[in-house]
């Protein structure tokens, strides 16, 4: 799904700026709750692929939990609130670890920042993001963003990481954002419980119409949802950012994109 103001297709490939936020489901195994390494490593090109065309990329990845409750033992289902800050505290380090390691096979430096929703609303607190934001794009080195989950509360249970990165492409002046996730766009309805849903390709304004079509999500590994990507598009679209809602499953999603693919 692509949401914008007009009815060109967004171009990853003509932007100068782009934010790439991936969700839970694409990062790591639901049985083992081990990270998809070969998936990672094919994003990994990518992204280098883009930076060798000059372009700035920043991550914003969901996944800290879903990786940390694995080493901290915890059983399947639902996580208290202090249980799942536990877990982030954990997958943390051994996300942002996996993300360098598969960056730096390309030469790429990557710079771990963690935010809360309350740091774009905040003034002061805004202009030191996007400043940090600007310098390390400056230097070269890819951002890799992740809610703060181990002092947010609303945040964790509502899945913001969609609309904090919708927030972040508003905050750097981001051409494209891309929302990578298990599904490939907005449908007329759950396409998993009705045969005729119909796939949206082009969204021009996020409508009540649109908004009803949007359901929510929550998995044990991830919470949120068609939602929550409207959310992001709101959040990113006054500022002039498009919106791309893709189905990341496969390998090299990027250039999946690029080339056409939904």
């Amino acid at each position: 799904m692509n949401k914008r103001k007009s009815h060109k297709t967004p171009s990853l490939k003509n932007a100068k700026r782009v934010i790439v936020k991936i969700g839970s489901a694409l990062l790591v195994d639901a049985d083992s709750g081990m990270l998809y390494r070969a998936w990672m490593e094919s994003l990994a090109a990518d992204i280098a692929v883009m930076r060798g065309r000059g372009q700035d990329v920043i991550i914003v990845s969901s996944g800290a939990i879903a990786v940390g409750r694995r080493h901290l033992n915890f059983s399947s289902g639902a996580l208290r609130l202090d249980e799942k800050q536990a877990a982030a505290a954990t997958g943390m380090a051994r996300l942002a670890h996996a993300y360098e390691e598969a960056l730096g096979n390309h030469g790429l430096t990557v710079a771990q920042i963690l935010l809360t929703l309350d740091d774009s609303e905040n003034r002061r607190r805004y202009i030191n993001a996007r400043n940090t934001l600007t310098t390390l794009l400056r230097l070269g080195a890819v951002p890799l963003i992740n809610e703060n989950d181990t002092v947010a509360t609303d945040e964790i249970r509502f899945g913001e990481n969609d609309r904090l990165a919708g927030r972040v492409a508003a905050m750097i002046g981001a051409d494209v954002l891309v929302l990578l996730s298990d599904v490939d766009g907005l449908y007329t309805a759950d396409p998993n419980k009705d045969a005729t849903a119909r796939h949206i390709p082009l969204v021009d304004a996020i409508t009540p119409e649109i908004k009803a079509m949007a359901g929510s999500s929550q998995t044990e590994y991830g919470t949120g949802g068609m939602i929550t990507k409207l959310a992001a598009a709101r959040a990113a679209l006054p500022a002039g950012c498009s919106v791309v809602v893709a189905d990341g499953n496969g390998e090299n999603p990027l250039k999946a994109i690029e080339a056409g693919g939904r």
